[in-house]
């Protein structure tokens, strides 16, 4: 116990100069007593745990955080290390990268059950807990969060604060709200660099070797997180990264699964696999057909990479269309229902169709429908049922 208050205080000093909180800091409710914090590696999980023990007014051997790489290999359990904790008379334990654990689930229920302490966890996007035989999904409350909105990379490069919509507001409102938010700054100015290097806190850590650090995360992710969640053979991992790379080079309405599986030399069923553990590791972004069910053999319309800094880290050219929409479906599909449309680009919660394009893209195709908009790139301010793309990153 004295190694991990050790660490925890070290680690904590590292942590001090970052003032900013995530969006997700002020919709988790801490009144429960095991939270789950899961999302993608760099958006920020670790250095939320900390900030929330720095923001408890307990002593501090009241509070720890530990990450599992700390414990892996020692005799004592995750519920023994727990369990002297409590003794010790502490009330919140933080563990972070609870999926390296085995059978995390079951030491999580153990905890929950016998001891009288406040457990926030966090771990990788692609933990499951329905699915877990624990039934922890009864015990815990699991938020599942995102990296940075294009509102949140704004606040934090520039110091200032702004306003969340929803989308109601915003496909009511726009043309206020974006004369609003333009009188204090020319969104477009920053956009493009938000869609290169936004998305992960650490760009404002280490901005020249921002994909340099990207590859390594997706690296993890993609050789370790997942081949441990869902016991990929090793042999197979490479296979993993060709489908990466594969949809890199795609156009989302091109995908062809019969080509794909071929190419990459795995079977059907095995691709629509790895195309949803890629997606639950927040590598993928699936858009599904209206009236489909998601499940892990669902055929996705599109497939894209999970936010456009992926697509500049990892393909050698950029499509316009497919990084504009990429970019509005991982900043809408956070609250809202996106599915694939056969009038316009896209469903949103069974009500509104959407077209995307450029600063010229016209009404003609969805002119006649009803609740219908044009999401358009290279725009400030729209007008009518013209909003601007970049509007959308202020919806979290």
């Amino acid at each position: 116990m004295e190694t991990l208050f050790k660490k925890y205080a070290y680690i904590n000093k590292k942590i001090d100069a970052i003032d900013y909180k995530r969006y997700f800091f002020d919709i988790v409710d801490f009144r429960e007593r095991l939270i789950g914090i899961v999302g993608a590696r760099g958006v920020g999980k670790t250095t939320f745990l900390l900030q929330y023990l720095e923001s408890l007014e307990i002593a501090d051997d009241k509070k720890l955080y530990f990450s599992v790489d700390s414990i892996l290999g020692l005799e004592e359990t995750l519920f023994d290390i727990a369990e002297s904790f409590s003794n010790l008379g502490g009330k919140v334990l933080v563990i972070d990268e609870i999926h390296k654990y085995p059978n995390f689930e079951l030491s999580l229920k153990e905890i929950y059950d016998f001891l009288d302490i406040q457990v926030i966890f966090s771990g990788s996007s692609a933990i499951v807990l329905e699915h877990k035989k624990a039934d922890l999904s009864r015990r815990a409350v699991l938020y599942r969060v995102k990296g940075l909105s294009f509102r949140e990379f704004l606040e934090f490069k520039l110091e200032q604060t702004f306003e969340t919509y929803t989308l109601d507001d915003i496909l009511s409102q726009h043309t206020t709200l974006a004369k609003e938010i333009s009188k204090r700054i020319k969104p477009l100015e920053y956009f493009k660099e938000y869609l290169q290097f936004g998305y992960y806190p650490f760009y404002f850590e280490t901005p020249d070797t921002y994909y340099l650090k990207l590859e390594e995360t997706v690296n993890v992710v993609v050789e370790s997180d997942l081949p441990m969640i869902f016991n990929i053979e090793p042999s197979n991992i490479m296979k993993l990264k060709q489908l990466v790379a594969y949809i890199c080079n795609s156009k989302p309405y091109e995908l062809n699964l019969t080509n794909l599986a071929s190419k990459i030399g795995i079977n059907r069923k095995t691709l629509y696999l790895y195309i949803h553990y890629l997606t639950l590791g927040d590598i993928f972004l699936k858009v599904l057909p209206k009236a489909k069910g998601d499940t892990v053999f669902s055929k996705p319309s599109k497939l894209y990479l999970n936010n456009t800094n992926l697509n500049f880290a990892y393909c050698g050219t950029q499509e316009n269309g497919t990084l504009r929409e990429s970019f509005f479906v991982n900043q809408v599909d956070k609250d809202y229902k996106v599915e694939y449309s056969k009038i316009g680009d896209f469903l949103i919660d069974d009500r509104y169709i959407v077209e995307i394009g450029g600063k010229n893209k016209s009404y003609k195709q969805i002119k006649d429908v009803e609740n219908s908009y044009v999401v358009a790139d290279d725009i400030e301010v729209g007008f009518g049922n013209k909003i601007p793309l970049w509007l959308f990153g202020f919806l979290y």
